[in-house]
């Protein structure tokens, strides 16, 4: 709840110092007291077009917490974008609420005018705890929505594209560590069963992988460990697994100094965005442990690369062929951290940031 000071969210924590801090263009609260929203959407950067990215929905411990996701997940979607030659900005948005509990229609349609205000300078998308229906729900209200279902002309749920380059980063970490992008064999603990982390599975069990998965409803373990014949383990379990390589799934700031503390593996590659607690301190210290850490944004890039080919009216066989190059700009990155002696993660954003400010000399915002 907002205090008397109008800078101040949560206590003495200055929301224009942090928005300050990551560089943000706009942060806009959303509140509608009939549904129950409440929701923020955080526009980064729009010097290579609108900001894209999708809307999560999540049962937030408290209204900071919410802002910080919102801000660090739109920074994300700058450098994520921009890595994957999208001509798209960087934003994202939170909604504060149980999506099992408290999504309605009614919720989604009043998100949707908030969307509709900011006049196609935000295009939205499903991310965690949202799907392909629930667009349909906030286009309702806005154009400026996309990851429709087929039926309505979109090209459906991303999560398949996601999991997919999440794999093709994967291999390439492989690639790098073992001198083969081959995963039969390898022992992967994934966190988190959602729809990303699920097909995610299916491409490493296709690929003959020993799986151990875990994932905050128990449900949804215990439905996969009987699909795919892996084996589920516990929340906290997932760190003190003797594995190859540890896969990030579900939220943010899973690898951290508790955990990287416990994590016995090769490599990290996951499909969660803001892997890292901290970029720099938790980046250097997976070089200084020998793990190979497969920057976030860049390997889960599917989705939005999926989602971007519906805005510009592409197709899923451009979608693929344009995943697919995950897998050379990841050994990029690989060699460039080599060549500079930098962690894998500063490398990636520095590309993502020269294509940005190259472009920034000849055009202004969104």
């Amino acid at each position: 709840m907002l205090t008397n000071k109008s800078t101040t969210i949560m206590g003495e924590v200055s929301v224009f110092d942090k928005v300050s801090e990551m560089g943000h263009e706009q942060v806009v609260f959303c509140h509608d007291e009939a549904t129950g929203l409440k929701a923020i959407i955080a526009v980064h950067n729009t010097v290579l077009g609108p900001a894209l990215g999708g809307t999560r929905m999540w049962m937030y411990e408290n209204e900071q917490q919410a802002l910080n996701d919102a801000l660090r997940l739109s920074r994300g979607m700058t450098f994520k974008n921009s890595i994957a030659g999208l001509n798209l900005g960087g934003g994202k948005a939170v909604i504060i609420g149980d999506a099992r509990k408290h999504k309605t229609e009614a919720l989604l349609r009043a998100y949707g005018k908030f969307v509709r205000n900011l006049n196609g300078k935000y295009i939205t998308a499903e991310d965690v705890g949202m799907n392909s229906s629930d667009m349909e729900h906030i286009a309702a209200e806005t154009k400026h929505v996309s990851g429709m279902p087929e039926a309505r002309g979109g090209l459906g749920d991303p999560s398949p594209f996601t999991a997919y380059t999440t794999y093709m980063g994967m291999k390439a970490a492989a690639k790098k560590a073992y001198g083969t992008d081959s995963l039969a064999g390898k022992r992967v603990s994934v966190q988190g069963a959602g729809h990303v982390g699920e097909y995610l599975i299916q491409h490493l069990k296709e690929e003959g992988c020993q799986i151990y998965v875990s994932d905050f409803y128990a449900d949804r373990v215990k439905e996969v460990v009987n699909k795919y014949g892996i084996e589920g383990v516990g929340l906290d379990e997932i760190y003190d697994l003797d594995v190859d390589i540890y896969s990030p799934c579900a939220l943010g700031a899973t690898v951290n100094d508790e955990t990287l503390s416990k994590l016995k593996c090769d490599i990290i590659a996951g499909c969660a965005n803001n892997q890292l607690a901290d970029e720099k301190i938790h980046g250097d210290l997976c070089r200084e442990k020998g793990i190979l850490y497969a920057p976030d944004f860049l390997i889960n890039s599917g989705g939005v690369i999926n989602v971007y080919a519906e805005v510009i009216s592409s197709n899923k066989e451009w979608t693929k062929h344009k995943c697919e190059e995950v897998y050379d700009q990841t050994l990029r990155v690989f060699e460039g951290s080599d060549e500079h002696n930098k962690n894998t993660q500063e490398v990636a954003i520095e590309i993502a940031q020269q294509r940005i400010d190259s472009i920034a000399k000849t055009k202004a915002t969104f």
